[in-house]
């Protein structure tokens, strides 16, 4: 992302823009097409906006695999994409597990209650802060790739494809089995990739590619209903909400489970009202 905004800073630089002068006669064309330059820079931002670099320390209280929260901002793990909460895999025994709750754990591991410092100039739309943490001198977005509890985010940076290969090679974490890559998990289909280190066992297919609707809960065991409307909001239903019971979760239309509101709430869901 970073190379990305220099690239469009020396374009910017590179152009030599003409000097308009205005005056009484043309401030009104002035003045629209000012308005319609902003508005299509509204319309045509993309998903992380930057913003002043900020450092933030502290305890963290750990959501999944790559998002925290220190002091109240919430936090997204710069470069790096770990599963969902609700996401299963296939160990190398070939059996499902909670890869998504595992890869939780291996960060709670990580940072065990110790202080931790994220420092970065961006924020999703989400509003959360895109950041690079430490505990001490090791930075753990670099650390979590390089256990194999989560993959380099290519789409956003290239920083850590080097500690994924290196996880893949050492079949750690998510590579020891089968998987999906957590961006493919949350819009999967029949057609859905899956990954592994050696080979992807036959058998994975039926574990990880989902139905075209899921009634009962998941493997994890998360109660949750995360659910999107017609209209594409984002609602989630505990146990015991009104519509809790009727609601039925399309993981082929990107509806999901949770284990936590707050989990929830980091994914960009809101509560059901009833």
């Amino acid at each position: 992302m970073r190379s990305r905004a220099l690239s469009w800073k020396r374009r910017l630089n590179s152009r030599r823009l003409p000097i308009h002068v205005v005056t009484a006669e043309n401030a009104p064309m002035i003045l629209r097409l000012a308005m319609i330059s902003l508005i299509a820079i509204i319309l045509f931002a993309g998903p992380i906006v930057a913003a002043e670099t900020t450092t933030i320390s502290g305890p963290a209280r750990i959501s999944d695999g790559d998002t925290i929260t220190i002091k109240d901002k919430r936090v997204r793990l710069n470069g790096i994409d770990a599963p969902e909460t609700d996401q299963i895999c296939v160990n190398a025994a070939e059996k499902t597990y909670a890869c998504g709750l595992a890869a939780r754990a291996a960060l709670v591991r990580l940072v065990r209650n110790r202080t931790i410092s994220c420092t970065g100039n961006e924020i999703d739309r989400y509003d959360r802060r895109i950041m690079t943490c430490f505990v001490g001198e090791m930075d753990i977005n670099a650390a979590m790739v390089a256990a194999g509890w989560a993959l380099a985010f290519r789409r956003y940076s290239d920083i850590y494809v080097g500690e994924e290969q290196l996880a893949r090679s050492q079949q750690a974490g998510l590579w020891s089995g089968a998987f999906i890559a957590p961006w493919d998990w949350r819009q999967r289909g029949p057609q859905t990739e899956l990954l592994g280190a050696v080979s992807v066992p036959i058998s994975a297919q039926q574990h990880l590619l989902p139905q075209p609707v899921a009634s009962a809960n998941p493997t994890t065991g998360c109660q949750i209903k995360g659910n999107i409307s017609r209209n594409g909001a984002r609602i989630y239903h505990v146990p015991g909400q009104q519509d809790y019971d009727k609601t039925q979760i399309a993981k082929s239309k990107g509806e999901r489970w949770f284990c936590t509101e707050e989990e929830a709430q980091a994914a960009g869901w809101r509560r059901a009202r009833k």
